[in-house]
């Protein structure tokens, strides 16, 4: 089955010292079903990667090497929705005290239907309310 991906899940499975037994399970879950992401998880994930990098947490060779892994990995990058700027993640991130970008996440997860996966304790919890957490 299909699922959103939250860019906290995507580092989970990338930095050695945040991953854990879900986020090992939910990328195994990518063998047999594809990740749908909203656009600012690119720029997220890249961001993430180079602030690890530029105090030395990761090195620029394991970066490029992640950014390429990535590339191989069923993940769709969704259209943006077609609702309006108020109408889209706005109500999200009022209801559930969350970021715009975090909304992205929800809304995208509600407009689908799919089940999100998230490291992010207030978007589990959103996710959770709504129906949509991902569980293994």
């Amino acid at each position: 089955m299909s699922f959103v991906l939250d860019a906290s899940a995507t580092l989970s499975w990338l930095l050695d010292d945040e991953r854990d037994d879900l986020a090992v399970t939910a990328l195994r879950a990518l063998r047999k079903s594809t990740a749908i992401v909203p656009s600012l998880w690119r720029w997220e994930i890249q961001n993430a990667l180079l602030v690890a990098e530029r105090p030395g947490r990761i090195d620029i060779e394991l970066v490029n090497t992640l950014l390429a892994d990535l590339d191989r990995l069923p993940i769709v990058i969704a259209e943006p929705p077609t609702i309006s700027l108020a109408g889209g993640e706005v109500p999200f991130a009022r209801r559930y005290d969350v970021s715009a970008y975090d909304a992205a996440y929800l809304e995208l997860s509600f407009r689908t239907g799919l089940p999100l996966m998230t490291r992010d304790g207030k978007l589990s919890a959103a996710a959770s309310d709504l129906g949509l957490l991902w569980s293994p």
